[in-house]
Parts: C-alpha cells; structure tokens; sequence
C-alpha cells in the first residue's frame, strides 16, 4: 500500500495544472459564440400565390382604366418581387382605342408602379380613325402603366396592315400616340392598292 502512496504522491504535483487547464477549457466554451440560426427571411421562397388573376384599377372617377390577368402570380418577402407567367395588360381610355399587351413572362416592382415584361412581348394598338393598328414585337419592355407608357433597348419589329420596320430600342407614349424607334431602323412599305 505504501508503493500506491508513494504513486499518488509522485502525481500530486501536477493535479493544480491539470485543474487549471480543465478550467480554461471551460471557460472558453463559456465565452465561444453561439452557431448562427438559420434566417428563414433570407431564403428565396414564395409566401403566396394566385392562379388565374384578374384585376381592374379604376381611375379617379371609378371607371376602369387598367385590366391585368395573369395565369399565376406569385411573391417572394425576401426581395419583395412579385412575378407573373402569361400577364396581359389592357390600357382603356374613352378618347382613344385600348392598347394590349402580353408576355410570357413579367416581374412587378414592390409597389406595382412598374412592370417588366419578357420572352416574346407584344404590344399591340388598336385602330382608330386616324391611326392603323400596330403590333410590336419584342423580348423584353419596361412599363409604367399609370404613365402609359412602355420602352425597350433591345429589337423590336413593327408590323402595320403596309409597313414592316425593324430597330433596336423603342419609347412609346400611348397618351400622345406617339412612339421612337432609337437605333438600327429598317422598313419596309408595301403600297396601298388603288
């Protein structure tokens, strides 16, 4: 039993490091961060969605003056978008014909001011009596509807009932009637038959 003692004794010496240093050790684990918890607002996930939409924004004196459908629609809190498959937009006035517009694709804005169209955009203006109706044809169109106003910087082509005409890049202001073609215009005309 002595030789144990002895053992025992022979260790005595080193038990106030290994104490400290268990300490240490537990002390750090105290003061270590915690792991970060996973953010649920920082992931890309929809939190709600519409299938088959249409809605009607009225002007100041309760008519309607936007239509828009939409095959689905849904919205993602993370970014605050909300995107759109098939949207259709129809501009109506009581002083001139409604312009239609129609995507496969498109993307509101956070407060829906503004709407960006893509993959085989149309815009189409009606007739009037002094105006043919007029088609454009695109891949992508930025739109303000309570402007009515749309542009592009990428090709479009305009077909009316005699004028093919190809540029790159359009404005178009649909309260003037009026629209640009900004660069690289070709056209065209097949006269009228008399």
């Amino acid at each position: 039993m002595i030789p144990l003692l002895e053992r025992l004794r022979a260790w005595l010496p080193l038990l106030p490091p290994l104490l400290l240093l268990a300490g240490t050790y537990w002390l750090n684990q105290q003061v270590q961060p915690l792991p970060p918890k996973s953010d649920v607002s920082k992931r890309h996930d929809i939190d709600y969605a519409v299938d088959n939409l249409s809605s009607v924004t009225l002007n100041e004196q309760g008519q309607a003056r936007f239509l828009m459908t939409t095959e689905k629609m849904w919205h993602f809190p993370d970014d605050d978008s909300t995107h759109l498959q098939t949207p259709r937009f129809v501009s109506l006035h009581s002083e001139r014909p409604p312009m239609v517009i129609w995507a496969q694709t498109g993307e509101l804005t956070p407060h829906g001011d503004e709407v960006f169209l893509h993959d085989d955009v149309k815009v189409m203006r009606l007739s009037s009596a002094d105006q043919d109706e007029m088609v454009f044809s695109t891949d992508y169109l930025h739109v303000i509807p309570n402007k009515d106003q749309a542009d592009t910087d990428h090709p479009v082509t305009l077909v009316t009932p005699h004028d093919t005409v190809h540029a790159v890049g359009m404005t178009l202001d649909n309260k003037t009637r009026l629209f640009n073609l900004l660069s690289n215009v070709r056209a065209t005309h097949e006269p009228v038959p008399q």
